[in-house]
């Protein structure tokens, strides 16, 4: 992915995690009412990795299914008086990328990847854009209503390869569950913050201060022992690792 550099920006990930390969997560973090930065710790775990170093808060990050850009917004937050943007940063090179909605649409509040990683779809109040990522600079267009179940999949937490589900809230809010096309949800875990896709056959859940991947089929967890954390680290996304080739 070829984004242009934007403030002569390095790549914060060397020598710490080998992106598009070793499996990581990227989260928020700082105090919720400010706003945060971004940062970063291996599925190995370890000390967290700072990504982001602006003074405006950024917040909602989605990693793309190679594990090779993240995109984010900036902006928005009671740390700063701008109103949200997009960003999409490139892991390998540290370039940053504006997205741009059309004029008047309302501030963007979500984005996430298609499962090529080809497009962004973002959620503005009640729409939804769609933009060729970059290094594509097309401004994001509406979404049709046609069109618009399958862009809401873009923003979902989905599971399995090929998605069967998806993680959604459980009739307790502090709960997730997880709902297939037909049936009741099932309870996926009990006073859960967040859950993030983590390859095609786990899915990164975190409780509390804790970070659980959990096999989608049978299985045991495992913890991710993250360290050195800022405060309230919170909206974890993650790639789970390259894929080995068949030999």
């Amino acid at each position: 992915m070829g984004l242009a550099a934007c403030g002569g920006s390095l790549p914060p990930l060397r020598g710490h995690i080998e992106v598009g390969s070793d499996p990581f997560v990227i989260f928020v973090g700082g105090t919720s009412r400010a706003g945060g930065d971004l940062y970063a710790v291996s599925g190995a775990g370890g000390a967290a990795i700072p990504v982001t170093f602006t003074a405006v808060g950024e917040m909602r990050p989605a990693l793309a299914p190679n594990g090779g850009a993240v995109a984010f917004l900036r902006g928005g937050t009671l740390r700063d008086s701008l109103p949200a943007t997009v960003w999409v940063m490139n892991l390998l090179n540290g370039a940053e990328r504006q997205i741009a909605l059309p004029r008047g649409a309302p501030p963007p509040a979500r984005v996430g990847w298609s499962p090529a990683g080809t497009e962004l779809v973002i959620r503005a109040g009640a729409r939804l854009y769609r933009t060729p990522a970059p290094p594509a600079e097309e401004t994001a267009a509406p979404v049709s209503a046609a069109e618009r179940a399958g862009a809401e999949s873009a923003l979902a937490v989905l599971l399995g390869q090929p998605a069967f589900a998806r993680v959604v809230r459980c009739a307790d809010p502090r709960d997730l569950c997880v709902q297939a096309d037909t049936g009741a949800p099932g309870l996926l875990a009990r006073e859960a913050a967040a859950a993030a896709r983590y390859g095609g056959d786990s899915v990164l859940v975190q409780i509390g201060r804790q970070l659980l991947v959990r096999p989608v089929g049978p299985g045991h967890a495992r913890v991710i022992e993250w360290a050195a954390l800022p405060p309230a680290p919170r909206e974890p996304t993650a790639f789970g690792g390259a894929t080995p080739s068949p030999r």
